[in-house]
């Protein structure tokens, strides 16, 4: 195995050569060896960098490199981080076994202060396992599952005395939030500590938006609750309150004292807020009704699995953004934590889910397995995914299951007792799901998200009008808390004359079929005006193993992040403040029949038309939908619009072409 240089050495003594902090950390990102397990010998392995992905078709990879732990380290401790692992990872160091961790998209920590050699290499080895499981969560799911070392690692030294980042991988800081108002912040810091000190001394400071001390206060730990950890409490008036129009941020500083001694410090950021849902079945957030605009985003990208980097994020929400959406829903678990971090400071709402969920395609998968390994795992990664975002003020739900049936062993029982974990963690949240059943399992959570077939396989997308009044009429759903959540497949490849109604497993997707199903469901439901919050599905088109050519094309934008389907243009229309003028249908460019019906989407009045020298007569069907009927064309027609400051304008001709196989 060739030797690779570290730099861990290097950068210590940079930074003790100045004022060292109370703890450090390192990236362990470069100079991987990756080979499969059934490698007899290093001419099998690939120089790589993380985070990485690799082919899923190889069931078991080992990652594998070299640092030095320098000398000065021997009286520390330090600490492995991983960001996130997808599949079974497996840690060796130094040929003795550190431990295991089951889940695609949560983060994990190990102590390795006993397995290290101070002053000379370290060899570290990952075992990652891409195999399916029955006790690991997802056992079905529509989304490519990939697999790799796909997040950062890092290695964490600190002090003998500090603030765990065991408790879940998280920064053993929360902020819990009791009883937040324009007067006052009430609540409590929870620390979680790792000391053998008997009476430690910790101290917390709120620092505000402006960089005034808000408040602040010191107590000496008399008797340590490792399960409750220690408990600060807050109080101080006139907060700064986080909001989706004024997302103010705290800085909240928890020091470790031993002795006198600072031992250890820990800076979170997070905001103050009210989250609740009333009698009329809105969305607050301190008390003020928040009309929740959603997107539901996966994690992979073109070319890069699921991996993304700060670039990649900032230019997906910068799309979110100019879509006017309002709210991500992480589907399947996590995103990167960076992400939230914009959200935070954009003001953006999140939803995140627990990777609960079934493939609404696969008749054979089995989503819930009632083993106690299975139950065990979806407790164990419903827990990393609180505490580890558990003070992102942006994150406003914890997602419980998506899609799951009670078809076979009935699932509900164990829906509630996540339900239940999920409020014992966090008490200021409310979870949510989405579900396309009837049935017990749509009263477990506090909000539920129903998504229905109406319009897609059964019916037309008017008939969601009928399904409106009747879900307000029925006094069974009158306790619910309910969303919707919709979405159609769409192929910016696909442009046919004949749209028909989805058939399942069929391989040509049109976009025209996409683009008419959300005209008349976004119709119809803001007509209806009953639900909490409306969800897309999805913001980008993402790998899928059960789709045609392996893709989920329901992306009101291609996978590549390249094209805007009309729909996107839809919703942009009546969600963004920036305006808006888009003529659809611009890539069905050969038609077939002489009568056209032309559609336009303005946010700034109704446009005018003109087909040469001809005006063509428009009228509003919907909110910010506007159609030319009955525009007689023979062979090339060249169609502009204007309204206010902006124009568009579509070429197309019509004639008799092949038909699309």
């Amino acid at each position: 195995m060739k030797h690779y240089l570290t730099i861990i050495a290097l950068l210590f003594a940079l930074v003790v050569r100045g004022a060292e902090p109370l703890r450090q950390s390192f990236s362990l990102n470069a100079d991987w060896q990756l080979f499969p397990a059934t490698a007899l010998d290093s001419d099998d392995a690939e120089l790589v960098s993380l985070p990485h992905s690799f082919d899923e078709s190889a069931l078991q990879m080992n990652y594998m490199r070299e640092f030095v732990a320098p000398r000065e380290w021997s009286d520390k401790r330090v600490f492995l981080r991983f960001g996130g692992v997808a599949g079974v990872a497996e840690v060796m160091l130094n040929g003795r076994y550190v431990g295991e961790h089951r889940g695609r998209f949560t983060a994990f920590t190990f102590e390795i202060t006993d397995h290290l050699v101070y002053g000379s290499k370290n060899y570290l080895m990952v075992s990652v396992s891409a195999a399916h499981r029955s006790d690991m969560l997802p056992t079905s799911t529509d989304i490519k599952l990939y697999s790799g070392i796909n997040r950062d690692v890092e290695i964490i030294v600190a002090e003998q005395d500090m603030i765990s980042p065991l408790h879940y991988s998280s920064d053993g800081v929360f902020v819990e939030q009791g009883k937040i108002t324009a007067d006052s912040a009430e609540g409590v810091v929870r620390l979680y500590l790792s000391t053998a000190a008997e009476h430690p001394t910790v101290a917390v400071r709120f620092i505000d938006p402006a960089g005034y001390v808000a408040f602040e206060a010191e107590q000496r730990v008399q008797k340590y609750n490792t399960a409750r950890g220690v408990e600060v409490p807050y109080n101080f008036a006139f907060p700064e309150l986080w909001s989706p129009e004024n997302p103010k941020m705290y800085r909240v500083v928890a020091e470790l004292s031993v002795d006198g001694k600072i031992s250890d410090r820990i800076e979170v950021e997070t905001g103050l807020r009210k989250i609740s849902i009333g009698d009329d079945n809105r969305l607050k957030i301190n008390d003020k009704v928040v009309a929740v605009r959603g997107v539901n985003m996966a994690h992979d990208r073109f070319g890069e699995a699921n991996i993304a980097s700060q670039t990649d994020i900032d230019a997906d929400i910068a799309i979110i953004r100019d879509l006017g959406a309002n709210a991500i829903r992480s589907i399947a678990g996590p995103h990167d934590s960076y992400l939230y971090e914009r959200c935070d400071k954009e003001g953006l709402l999140v939803w995140v889910d627990m990777p609960f969920m079934r493939s609404p395609l696969s008749l054979t998968d089995i989503c819930y397995y009632p083993t106690q390994a299975f139950r065990n795992n979806g407790f164990e990664q419903l827990r990393e995914i609180i505490a580890q975002n558990y003070n992102h003020p942006s994150v406003v739900m914890w997602g419980i299951f998506s899609l799951v049936w009670q078809r076979g062993d009935d699932p509900v029982s164990y829906v509630r007792e996540l339900n239940e974990l999920a409020h014992t963690l966090d008490g200021s949240r409310p979870t949510v799901a989405v579900s396309n059943s009837d049935g017990d399992i749509n009263f477990v959570t506090d909000l539920i998200v129903l998504r229905q077939d109406v319009g897609l396989r059964r019916g037309s997308a008017d008939d969601v009008a009928v399904w409106c009044h009747q879900l307000k009429g029925n006094a069974k759903f009158a306790s619910l808390r309910y969303g919707v959540c919709y979405g159609e497949e769409g192929s910016v490849e696909h442009q046919v004359d004949d749209v028909r109604r989805q058939v399942r497993g069929e391989k040509v997707v049109p976009e025209r079929r996409q683009t008419s199903l959300h005209e008349r469901y976004i119709a119809n439901i803001s007509e209806a005006d009953i639900f909490w919050g409306v969800w897309l599905d999805n913001i980008f088109d993402y790998a899928s193993p059960y789709r045609a050519y392996g893709m989920n094309q329901s992306g009101l934008v291609d996978f590549k992040r390249k094209t805007k389907k009309d729909a996107y243009w839809l919703y942009r229309a009546l969600w963004s403040a920036e305006p808006t003028l888009h003529i659809a249908e611009k890539r069905w460019i050969q038609r077939r029949d002489t009568l056209q019906h032309i559609k336009v989407y303005s946010s700034v009045g109704e446009p005018l038309l003109m087909m040469g020298e001809d005006t063509l007569r428009v009228r509003e069907v919907a909110p910010r939908q506007y159609v030319a009927d009955s525009v007689v064309v023979h062979g090339r027609a060249t169609i502009s619009a204007e309204a206010g400051d902006l124009s568009d304008k579509i070429d197309f001709r019509v004639g008799t072409f092949g038909a699309l196989q």
